[in-house]
C-alpha cells in the first residue's frame, strides 16, 4: 500500500478494518480529536484543497484508480475539514469504539481476543478525545444517539467484565454518555445541517455535485413508481384489498422464531440457484452460512458478514437476530415482521444474492488495492437494493406476488429515507413530520416509524440505498442504449462490479470499452 492510500485509510480505520479486511488496524482506534483530525488531513496526498483538478479520465485502469483515490481524499477534506462532522455527529465516535469486528472468524480466536483487549484498553483515551471533539452536537441528534451510546458496554465480553481494562472502559463510557446527555438537554434544538452542507456531505464521497431539489424530485417520482408496482402486485394476490392494509396484514403473518433460520437457508439456496441459472453475475462462488447474529450485533435485524477482500477466503455469514426469550410478546411480534414469509425473501436478496454476499465475491477479484479497499457505501447499499428489484424483473417467484410485495415494501422505506433526510436537513420537515411520512407511505407505524425518522438526524446520508439504486438503473439504461443488441445483464453487471465499490461519479467508467470482466467466464 502506498503512502497516499495509507493516509486515506488512517482516516477511515473502522471502515477499512471491517469492510476491506485491513487487520493491521486491529486493536487500534482512530484519533478523532480535533488535533488528530488535523494531522490526518495534513498527511493526505494529492492536490491541495481548492486547487483545480482535471475531470477524471477512464483511458486506463491506473487513471481510473487515481480518480477514485482523489475522490476519497477530497471527501475526507470535505467531511472532516470543511464540515467538521467529527464535532457535530457522535456516530463515527461510537463506531470507532465498536468491538464487533473481532467476532468474525477471519483469524485465530486468540489473535482476535488480543486485538479486542487492546481495542478496549484504548477506550479511555479515545473517549476523552471524543468528548473534547463533540462540542457542536445538536439536541435531536444527541437524543437519537443516546440509546446506541448506552448499549456500547454490552459488547464487553463477560470474561473481561471484572478486569481492570473493562472497569476503566466503563468509567470512560460513562463520561461519553454524560457528554451526550448534556447535548441532548442543552444543545441546539435544530437538527438541520442546511442544504449546502447536506449536498456536500452526500456529494463529496461520490465525486458529484448534488442538487437536493432534483434528488427530492427523483425520490417523489420513485415513490409513485413503487406505489404502482405495489398496487399491481397486491391486486394479483388479493383483488379489492387496499395495498396499505394488505401489506400490514402480510408482514404480521405469524413467523415462529424457531423457523426463521431454516426459512432463510431455504430462500438463500433458492436465490443462489436462480441467479446462477440466469447467469446474472460474473462470480458467485464461496460459501455462505446462515445463523443467529452474534451477541455484539443484536441491534440489527439482519446482516451479511462477508470474507473481506484483505482476508483469507472463508465462509461468509448471513446473520439474523431473533427475539430473546424474555422479550415481551408484542415486542417479539413486531421484531419478527421483517422475517415474515413476505419480507424475508426480499431481505435475503439484499443481504446475500444478488446483494452484499455476491458483491463481496467480486470485490475480492477487483484489480488493485484502491478498488478493493476504498468502498463507496452508496454504491454498496445501492447495489444490494438494486439487486432486490432485479430479482422481480428476472422472474424470481413470478407465480407468488408476495415476493414483489416484499421488495416494493422495503423499497418504499428506503425512498422515504431519502425524502426525509433531505426534508429534515433542509428544514422542510421536522422529525415528527418525517415519522408521519413513514407511517403514510410504508407499513411502519408507531415506534418503528419514529425510529426511522430519528435516524435522519445522525445518519443524514441514509438515503444512499435509493440514490445508489437509481444511479445504477440510470446507468443500465445508458448501457442498453450504447450497447444495443450486445447488451446483456451479465455484461452490465460484470462491467459495474469490475470497479469494486466505486463512487457514483465514476460509474460511467463501467461503460468504457474493456472495463468488463471476460464475458466467457461462468459463475
Amino acid at each position: 500500500m502506498d503512502a497516499r492510500l495509507r493516509a486515506v485509510c488512517d482516516l477511515m480505520v473502522e471502515q477499512v478494518r471491517e469492510q476491506a479486511g485491513l487487520h493491521e488496524y486491529d486493536g487500534h482506534v482512530q484519533d478523532l480529536s480535533q488535533d488528530g483530525i488535523r494531522a490526518g488531513l495534513a498527511a493526505l496526498g494529492g492536490r491541495a484543497p481548492g486547487t483545480h483538478q482535471s475531470p477524471p479520465s477512464f483511458d486506463s485502469p491506473d487513471s481510473h484508480d487515481a480518480a477514485h483515490l482523489r475522490i476519497f481524499e477530497k471527501a475526507l477534506r470535505t467531511v472532516y475539514g470543511d464540515l467538521e462532522m467529527h464535532r457535530r455527529n457522535p456516530l463515527p465516535h461510537l463506531l470507532n469504539l465498536d468491538l464487533c469486528v473481532y467476532d468474525r472468524e477471519y483469524a485465530p480466536a486468540a489473535d482476535r481476543d488480543r486485538a479486542k483487549r487492546a481495542h478496549l484498553a484504548s477506550w479511555p483515551a479515545a473517549i476523552d478525545a471524543s468528548v473534547r471533539s463533540l462540542d457542536q452536537v445538536n439536541a435531536p441528534t444527541a437524543r437519537a444517539m443516546l440509546g446506541a451510546a448506552d448499549s456500547l458496554t454490552a459488547v464487553i465480553p463477560p470474561a473481561m467484565a471484572d478486569a481492570d481494562i473493562a472497569v476503566r472502559a466503563r468509567s470512560a463510557h460513562a463520561r461519553l454518555v454524560t457528554c451526550l446527555r448534556h447535548a441532548a438537554a442543552h444543545g441546539d434544538p435544530r437538527s438541520a445541517l442546511g442544504e449546502r452542507d447536506l449536498a456536500l456531505l452526500m456529494g463529496a464521497p461520490e465525486g458529484l455535485d448534488v442538487s437536493l431539489p432534483r434528488l427530492a424530485e427523483r425520490a417523489d417520482q420513485e415513490t409513485r413508481r413503487l406505489r404502482l408496482l405495489l398496487r399491481e402486485a397486491c391486486h394479483r394476490l388479493a383483488p379489492g384489498r387496499h395495498p396499505h392494509d394488505l401489506v400490514r396484514d402480510l408482514v404480521r403473518e405469524p413467523s415462529p422464531a424457531g423457523a426463521v433460520l431454516d426459512r432463510a437457508r431455504a430462500v438463500t439456496t433458492e436465490l443462489m440457484a436462480f441467479t446462477r441459472g440466469r447467469g446474472l453475475l460474473p462470480y458467485l462462488d464461496g460459501e455462505v452460512r446462515v445463523g443467529p447474529t452474534p451477541p455484539s450485533r443484536q441491534d440489527t435485524w439482519a446482516m451479511m458478514a462477508f470474507a473481506a477482500p484483505g482476508e483469507p477466503d472463508a465462509p461468509s455469514w448471513y446473520h439474523l437476530t431473533l427475539p430473546e426469550p424474555d422479550w415481551r410478546t408484542e415486542d417479539a411480534a413486531e421484531w419478527l415482521t421483517v422475517f415474515s414469509p413476505t419480507m424475508l425473501p426480499a431481505v435475503t436478496a439484499h443481504e446475500v444474492v444478488p446483494g452484499h454476499f455476491a458483491h463481496a465475491r467480486c470485490l475480492r477479484r477487483a484489480a488493485g488495492p484502491v478498488r478493493r479497499v476504498l468502498q463507496s457505501l452508496t454504491f454498496m447499499e445501492g447495489w444490494a437494493h438494486y439487486g432486490e428489484e432485479l430479482m422481480v424483473e428476472e422472474g424470481f417467484r413470478a407465480g407468488d406476488p408476495r415476493f414483489a410485495i416484499g421488495v416494493c415494501s422495503e423499497a418504499l422505506i428506503r425512498v422515504v429515507r431519502l425524502a426525509c433526510a433531505i426534508g429534515v436537513h433542509t428544514g422542510a420537515m421536522d422529525v415528527p413530520e418525517a415519522a408521519r411520512r413513514f407511517e403514510g407511505d410504508t407499513y411502519l407505524s408507531g415506534r418503528a416509524a419514529r425510529s426511522e425518522a430519528e435516524r435522519a438526524t445522525f445518519d443524514p446520508t441514509y438515503g444512499r440505498y435509493t440514490w445508489g439504486k437509481l444511479a445504477l438503473r440510470d446507468l443500465r439504461e445508458e448501457a442498453r442504449r450504447r450497447w444495443g443488441d450486445v447488451y446483456s445483464a451479465r455484461r452490465f453487471h460484470s462491467a459495474v462490479l469490475s470497479l469494486g465499490s466505486p463512487p457514483l461519479g465514476l460509474l460511467p467508467a463501467a461503460l468504457a470499452e474493456g472495463s468488463a470482466f471476460p464475458l466467457s467466464r461462468r459463475p
